[in-house]
């Protein structure tokens, strides 16, 4: 592979006669299973899988912890009366403060009040934006158009882009100043230690900003929701102990809300050392992938939406979108020196604007620019919007791209398997996004995917029938086979 100048030997999806092995466990009863395939696609994004669980010095971590000690995927997998019960008139402790840390104390604020306190332990504090139309609003005009693109510099843009961000600099710095002054205006920030010591800038460069819940700081300053600042906590059986703090506090519940290791998950995926020195590389470098999806050194494999966007659904489709292309034969890739150069100048740039969280691979400052160069490769037409007024300062969301994606053949698909979302993880959002290929739906700022009711109900009824069809089939074919 090393003499190879183009991916795969050919610079097709399945040049080379080499085949991927993929072992499959079985979680039940750990039996392993051996797929071959020539092309493997892999969407196991960043924020699952493998937890970041923070070391502890010996006997001061959970093993010395009398109560129980659990991750916010482990937390977020029960379903919603387990959850109620397992939080139910419990002290928790929620170590972390970014989207689940206080989505979770919210959660345990709303079952226990201020009988039962839930306590969140944060190391940095972060920006949250309320969940409101006004604030999606402002949001979307303000960072999310292509004018908003023009204030960042870009990878690979031309010298005309770049010098024109270099002018639009003090007009950048402003909208994030004034974005956090709406935000402190917001919130009493500075009174309960949640105003953060980073610019909203950085932030929004490196994916960092989400939505707060609904009356969070209500529920602080009632005292159902206390926070505590603390750079270091150890375990003892009762409880905590946290620095800064002379006594130790009790506690019933910890949830860890500290993240993922998405960087160490997609290295151990692979078996080949090789391989996993090409996908990671050093400490100090993100995932280097030409067009967020091929990696240059690895034939017959693509990855989708492990790369950080503001609509990682619609960002994923686009990706997708684009391999599926690639697949057919309708677009052809550059050498691997000239994906190299290509992935490597990416990489530089998000960890140059990322700084410290240069491991998420955030794109969402120049998300309207990367998704142009998709358009391109595939021969449409970046240009989403009509106007150019419309284009330039209206909000670019997913759907702006939809004609990308053929209908014709989820149509076709559930014409040949009715049956097909019985088989669909939905809690995953499989069904969901299955059926918003075939149902007429919105796409809202605040709520997200908002299905027509009426088209909603029959898709619904549609597929009660369709399934129940497919029940009596079944059962006719398994008598069938008795006789």
């Amino acid at each position: 592979m090393d003499s190879w100048a183009l991916w795969s030997g050919t610079g097709k999806p399945f040049g080379s006669k080499g085949k991927w092995h993929v072992k499959v466990q079985d979680t039940k009863n750990c039996s392993i299973q051996v797929y071959h395939a020539e092309f493997v696609v892999l969407c196991i994004g960043q924020f699952s899988g493998l937890p970041n669980i923070p070391e502890f010095l010996p006997n001061q971590g959970p093993e010395v912890f009398k109560g129980k000690v659990m991750h916010s995927e482990d937390f977020s997998a029960l379903d919603n009366s387990t959850a109620s019960e397992l939080i139910k008139t419990k002290r928790i402790t929620v170590v972390g403060s970014h989207k689940s840390a206080v989505d979770i104390a919210a959660e345990c604020a709303n079952a226990n009040g201020v009988m039962y306190p839930c306590t969140m332990i944060q190391r940095n504090a972060h920006w949250f934006f309320p969940r409101d139309n006004l604030s999606g609003l402002l949001l979307a005009f303000l960072c999310y158009n292509r004018f908003s693109e023009l204030l960042v510099y870009k990878p690979g843009e031309t010298f005309l882009l770049s010098f024109l961000a270099t002018l639009l600099a003090p007009l950048r710095w402003g909208i994030s100043k004034f974005i956090e002054i709406y935000l402190r205006w917001n919130f009493p920030l500075k009174k309960y230690g949640m105003l953060p010591k980073s610019s909203f800038l950085e932030y929004i460069s490196s994916c960092q900003i989400a939505m707060l819940p609904d009356k969070f700081y209500d529920r602080v300053e009632e005292g159902s929701i206390i926070i505590k600042n603390s750079q270091s906590l150890s375990f003892f059986p009762e409880g905590l102990i946290i620095n800064g703090e002379n006594r130790p506090f009790e506690t019933d519940l910890v949830i860890f809300a500290t993240g993922f290791k998405g960087d160490e998950k997609l290295k151990n995926i692979f078996e080949s050392p090789v391989f996993q020195n090409y996908i990671i590389g050093s400490p100090t470098t993100t995932v280097s992938l030409y067009r967020q999806i091929i990696h240059p050194r690895i034939p017959q494999l693509a990855i989708i939406g492990y790369s950080e966007n503001f609509s990682s659904l619609g960002y994923s489709e686009i990706e997708s979108v684009w391999l599926s292309h690639f697949l057919d034969g309708n677009l052809e890739l550059p050498s691997i020196r000239d994906m190299e150069e290509e992935a490597n100048m990416w990489a530089d740039h998000i960890k140059q604007v990322t700084g410290r969280y240069f491991r998420r691979a955030c794109i969402s400052n120049f998300n309207i620019y990367y998704n142009d160069q998709l358009c391109k490769d595939m021969g449409y037409n970046p240009r989403r919007k009509k106007g150019l007024l419309a284009d330039l300062f209206i909000p670019y969301t997913p759907t702006d791209y939809s004609g990308l994606t053929s209908k014709l053949w989820f149509l076709r698909l559930d014409a040949t398997y009715p049956w097909l979302p019985v088989l669909m993880y939905w809690r995953a959002g499989e069904l969901a996004r299955y059926a918003a290929m075939l149902v007429l739906h919105q796409v809202n700022m605040k709520s997200g995917v908002v299905f027509n009711p009426e088209a909603l109900k029959l898709f619904a009824m549609k597929k009660v029938f369709d399934v129940y069809s497919w029940l009596q089939a079944c059962s006719s074919i398994m008598f069938q086979n008795l006789d």
